[in-house]
């Protein structure tokens, strides 16, 4: 059915008689738009982020887990430091592979199948944990978690991104991270009541409600309109928006769109400057949500509290993981007002200020700049601190590391996981997510395992005036090239991007 057919449709059926008065996309995208209802939309999506809920309890459990696993009297199980952090970062590495098989799955089998799917090795991965013997059943079930941990950050993302209409994506896409971080802050909790192999059984528990829950939820119309499905996609459309919209208008405008697009994605494309300028964006956004620094923050987390004279660490844990889920909620409830380049400049801007006021911590509370490890530096800072009036420095560490997670949480965190998700073209967005992902897990795993020589090599104040010109960085690229997406169909973005005007 032609596009101007339904447009016509669309506008007699809001009682418009004059149809040349009401020209423009936009027009009749707020008459079709003001014909939808929500309710199910958020339904699909509250089903499908019990994948990144189940990703953030997979990166919070190793913080209660280390601690008894270190201490257990099980000779078999005992992890001494250089096996605590492996047990830590093979997640990554795991990561790294699942956003490859992701970027396949979704092309290959779609995003709701996708979804299910990596439901089962978040169930198989704790399952092992939870009944390790030795070990390596733990490295095994840790790097499990990990593969369906990358698999999830790609496709829920996309699988969101096309379901919901530009009025509430940015709103729905940011509930991605809100996820992630209230698993973290899920398992801190559980972690403070359970014992670790109990707490791997809590673990199986979302994963398992993803993919009974998938089980009733619609394949993404724009997935279904890609295989040539025209009657499913419209039926999914339905599910979606609600008995009073006229869906068939949104129907021909995705269709007229994948027409344009073209079917199949080859290597040659990549020439085209709708999929290069995207894809260099994508990859550039991960990368410096990464080299912000967040993962030194966060492993500093414990020692800072302890310096600011927090008895209960475990507690100090917890606030951290709450103040993430705070802002990364505020953060989804503007994100549709505010739009996303200004948070992210916003949150640029403070990780920056932060960042380098850590660096001038470091710089006026550790006596040398010779450090070899975390452990020296954390002792030198401690007996620094125990000295006369200094220890109130303690205190300039924990406002800075508060408004550094704060602003992460309000802009670098959530954002660029939703922008993957909105600027590629449909032929190019398993591959090109796939890129994303492999970029963002490959340099967190390149962060945590090289931050120990950045610091002997630029001393504690210096690796943290790194990080302060990183986020300095970041916020010229996103002034620079990053694009506007609020309030935009992905159709429409897309155009901007080729250079074309959209219907």
């Amino acid at each position: 059915m032609d596009i101007q057919d339904e447009r016509r449709r669309l506008l007699d059926a809001e009682g418009t008689d004059d149809y040349e008065t009401a020209t423009g996309v936009r027009s009749e995208q707020d008459i079709y738009l003001d014909k939808v209802q929500n309710g199910k939309l958020y339904l699909a999506a509250f089903v499908s982020v019990l994948g990144p809920l189940s990703f953030g309890f997979v990166l919070g459990y190793s913080s209660p887990a280390i601690p008894d696993l270190t201490k257990t009297t099980d000779d078999r199980l005992r992890l001494n430091d250089d096996q605590a952090s492996w047990f830590g970062s093979i997640v990554t590495i795991g990561a790294a592979v699942g956003g490859l098989l992701g970027g396949w799955l979704v092309e290959r089998i779609g995003r709701k199948l996708s979804l299910m799917f990596c439901s089962l090795p978040f169930v198989f991965g704790f399952a092992i944990i939870a009944a390790a013997q030795n070990i390596w059943m733990l490295y095994i079930g840790r790097a499990l978690t990990g593969l369906a941990s990358g698999v999830t950050s790609l496709v829920v993302p996309v699988y969101i991104s096309e379901m919901a209409h530009e009025r509430v994506r940015g709103t729905v896409g940011s509930c991605v991270q809100l996820m992630v971080v209230t698993g973290i802050c899920g398992a801190y909790v559980a972690g403070a009541y359970l014992e670790w192999r109990w707490l791997a059984v809590c673990g199986s528990l979302p994963p398992t409600l993803l993919i009974v829950g998938m089980c009733f939820m619609p394949e993404t119309p724009r997935y279904l309109l890609s295989q040539g499905k025209r009657r499913e996609a419209e039926e999914a459309l339905r599910f979606l928006r609600g008995p009073d919209a006229p869906v068939q208008w949104e129907c021909a405008r995705i269709e007229e769109a994948c027409d344009q697009q073209g079917a199949g994605f080859k290597m040659s494309d990549l020439l085209e400057p709708g999929i290069y300028k995207p894809l260099a964006i994508g990859v550039l956004l991960m990368f410096f949500q990464q080299a912000t620094g967040i993962n030194a923050i966060m492993f500093y987390a414990e020692n800072i509290f302890e310096d600011a004279h927090f008895d209960n660490r475990a507690l100090g844990t917890v606030i951290v993981g709450l103040t993430q889920v705070f802002f990364t909620g505020i953060a989804a409830l503007i994100m549709d007002r505010a739009g996303r380049k200004v948070l992210l400049c916003i949150s640029g801007v403070a990780m920056a200020i932060s960042a380098a006021v850590f660096g001038v911590f470091f710089h006026l509370t550790t006596g040398q700049h010779n450090n070899t490890s975390v452990r020296v530096m954390v002792s030198e800072v401690e007996g620094s601190l125990g000295a006369g009036p200094e220890v109130d420095l303690a205190w300039l560490a924990l406002a800075s590391m508060g408004i550094f997670i704060a602003g992460f949480a309000l802009g670098w965190g959530p954002i660029p996981w939703l922008v993957m998700s909105e600027i590629f073209p449909s032929k190019v967005r398993g591959f090109a997510s796939a890129v994303c992902v492999l970029t963002n897990w490959g340099n967190a795993f390149i962060i945590t395992k090289c931050f120990q020589d950045l610091l002997a090599l630029l001393t504690n104040a210096g690796t943290f005036w790194l990080f302060a010109s990183m986020c300095a960085l970041n916020v010229v690229f996103t002034i620079a090239f990053v694009p506007e997406t609020k309030g935009k169909t992905l159709e429409q973005i897309q155009d901007n991007f080729r250079g074309t005007q959209a219907q």
